[in-house]
């Protein structure tokens, strides 16, 4: 059997082969020998840590790591004081035997669902190296889709974790907003951001946040599809859909059906509707954001920033704060509307993104093309951060290019999601 280390250093090889790095902004070669022999150490003694005792992890450029600045994907902080200790999740990786092999690149500031980095490269799609990987968890979705981490750790405020795990054909798990906690990660949105793992699998998935949602057990009780209520949120959320990305959903669903599930249509189109009257003068993400960059959005950045980061947040810090307290409060009704509305099912079932992953050349050259993908993308996903839900994606079958399965739960009822997502991807490796 291959030892962890070997495993390792198969990893560190091809790495250290590429002649132009971009998956990854650090690597912690040595610290993570050192952490893969203490696991075969005790692999060969009998003993374990704990869950994650000898996976391979990478980290999304946004989490503290004890001694180094947090760079979040900008310049701005690659020479910030160096971070006093681990992020909260790091801390739980740690000590449940997780090997952790390097940060993974992101778009700066987790801003933007492209996936590009103007300042640290943009990592290829990991099925094909000319096509956008999604963001903000860029490097983490390329990462676990080439192998070079099992599990790889991300954030998620409006897709950022779903939306790669779509376009490069991994699972992505957005928790129910602080179940994990985000001490030690850096901020975009305290209302909305999310901590959640990128994998190959849902056990993968499960395992990772049940150590960092600091869960003593990992048991993923196996929810029966027979009877599942299954709710399709048919309507704006399916406009525009790609008819490969339409069929593969379509597909998916009469497996759905085949296997017992109880399938139907189930409105929330007024509800989509009030948020994005709530959200008009501006996003949640854009209005929180603009007041964690104040500073140097009201004095001039010192180094360059990407305009597609600073535009929307100098946009966003001119907006009163009347308009945010209301937006927030208005928020915090649609969501218990949402809720109410999901009792009558146990998820709901949509495409993650509508499309595939575009070129990064088209979206380099043709700006409004841009702004329609980037808005494509976040549609269905920011759903879930706008309603306080928990959602998972899962790689449909039979499609030449990924696209995403999205299954959405209540909040609160992530390891119910995981126990469903876990028989859904069984049923649709068939």
């Amino acid at each position: 059997m291959q030892s962890i280390r070997d495993r390792l250093e198969i990893i560190l090889s091809r790495l250290a082969n590429r002649a132009d790095e971009k998956v990854y902004t650090k690597l912690y070669s040595e610290a993570a020998r050192a952490a893969a022999d203490a696991a075969d150490a005790r692999q060969k003694a009998g003993v374990g840590l704990g869950l994650l005792d000898g996976a391979i992890v990478s980290i999304k450029d946004l989490f503290d790591v004890a001694g180094e600045p947090t760079a979040a994907g900008s310049l701005m902080l690659a020479s910030a004081a160096p971070a006093s200790r681990d992020a909260a999740v790091v801390r739980r990786l740690r000590q449940a035997g997780a090997v952790i092999l390097g940060k993974t690149n992101m778009t700066e500031f987790a801003f933007t669902a492209i996936g590009d980095n103007l300042h640290y490269g943009t990592p290829g799609n990991a099925v094909d190296a000319s096509l956008i990987p999604g963001g903000s968890s860029s490097g983490a979705a390329v990462a676990v889709a080439e192998g070079s981490s099992a599990i790889s750790i991300g954030s998620d405020t409006g897709g950022s974790v779903r939306i790669p795990a779509s376009l490069n054909g991994v699972v992505g798990f957005k928790p129910t907003a602080r179940r994990v906690p985000l001490a030690g990660a850096f901020p975009l949105s305290m209302t909305l951001d999310s901590i959640g793992p990128l994998a190959r699998s849902v056990t993968e998935c499960a395992l990772a946040d049940a150590v960092m949602a600091g869960e003593d057990s990992a048991f993923l009780q196996p929810i029966a599809l027979a009877g599942l209520r299954v709710g399709i949120p048919r309507g704006v959320l399916f406009d525009e859909t790609q008819a490969e990305v339409a069929s593969a959903f379509e597909g998916s669903i009469r497996k759905l059906e085949q296997s017992g599930a109880r399938v139907a249509d189930l409105a929330v189109d007024d509800l989509i509707a009030e948020m994005r009257a709530a959200t008009k003068r501006g996003t949640i993400a854009s209005m929180e954001g603009a007041e964690v960059h104040e500073d140097w959005l009201a004095a001039g950045a010192s180094v360059p920033v990407d305009p597609h980061v600073s535009g929307p947040l100098s946009r966003a810090l001119a907006i009163p704060a009347s308009v945010y307290i209301r937006t927030i409060r208005r928020r915090t009704e649609l969501a218990a509307s949402m809720d109410e509305r999901l009792a009558s099912v146990d998820v709901l079932a949509l495409p993650t993104t509508p499309m595939v992953a575009p070129s990064i050349a088209a979206m380099t050259g043709d700006e409004a093309l841009r702004d329609k993908t980037e808005g494509l993308l976040l549609r269905n996903t920011q759903a879930a951060n706008q309603f306080d839900l928990c959602a998972i994606s899962l790689p449909m079958p039979g499609m030449i290019l990924p696209a995403g399965l999205m299954l959405v739960a209540r909040r609160g009822h992530d390891r119910h999601l995981l126990g469903i997502a876990a028989a859904v991807e069984t049923l649709l490796g068939r």
